[in-house]
């Protein structure tokens, strides 16, 4: 495994990392009075485009996953749409999920379904980036010894620690602290961010140390 390919992954995981920290501190000089609990939901709007963003402009210049073929502008403007609808079921998706764990239903929906957006920016959107609008591809990264490079890898440990970072981020929520940041859905997100920046450093990390174990091979 080339050790070039693991400083480009952990290049672009902390570039993500930085993404996340200046979403939260920028905009307060554009912003008046804007902060991460006190305008929860400007700042998962942000978070969320910023690293939606960051995510596409780096698969764009790093092309971890090239196709062999040449596609036609058809093919990209289909390919385009297609990741679109998907990105949008997924928000729709993960909204159901939350209201089924518990969320409320009717009451701070807007809270919710940005939840689920910044959820689906960690999570599906770098499936579509890497593998595109590609089930069967995605069921194959997920499953055992699925993944097939490095980036995959990385996919992997970035969306389950997203995703454990949001439930575990649920815990405070019913307890009687009286804290600010348990108002929902300020635990869950900020769990979600942690958990997402911790794949983002421990993915490069895991992947060097297990190099020498790591066998990856084209199915």
């Amino acid at each position: 495994m080339r050790e070039a390919e693991i400083r480009r992954l952990l290049a672009a995981n902390l570039l993500c990392a930085l993404a996340i920290v200046l979403a939260a501190v920028a905009p307060a000089f554009f912003l008046d009075g804007f902060s991460v609990l006190g305008t929860h939901l400007a700042w998962l709007c942000v978070c969320s485009v910023c690293v939606a963003t960051l995510n596409i402009i780096l698969h764009l210049v790093l092309k971890p996953n090239p196709s062999p073929k040449r596609r036609s502008f058809a093919y990209k403007i289909s390919r385009f749409l297609k990741c679109c609808i998907y990105f949008f079921m997924s928000c729709i998706l993960f909204h159901a999920i939350i209201v089924l764990y518990g969320a409320p239903l009717i009451e701070l929906v807007t809270e919710t379904f940005l939840f689920a957006v910044l959820l689906s920016t960690f999570t599906t959107l770098q499936c579509l980036c890497l593998l595109g609008p590609n089930i069967q591809a995605w069921i194959r990264v997920f499953s055992k010894n699925g993944a097939m490079s490095i980036w995959e890898s990385s996919l992997q440990i970035t969306s389950v620690c997203s995703i454990l970072g949001a439930w575990f981020g649920a815990f405070p929520i019913p307890l009687d602290w009286d804290r600010p940041w348990q108002v929902w859905p300020i635990s869950c997100s900020l769990g979600a961010t942690f958990g997402y920046m911790a794949g983002l450093i421990i993915a490069p990390l895991w992947i060097h140390w297990n190099r020498k174990q790591l066998t990856y091979k084209s199915r």
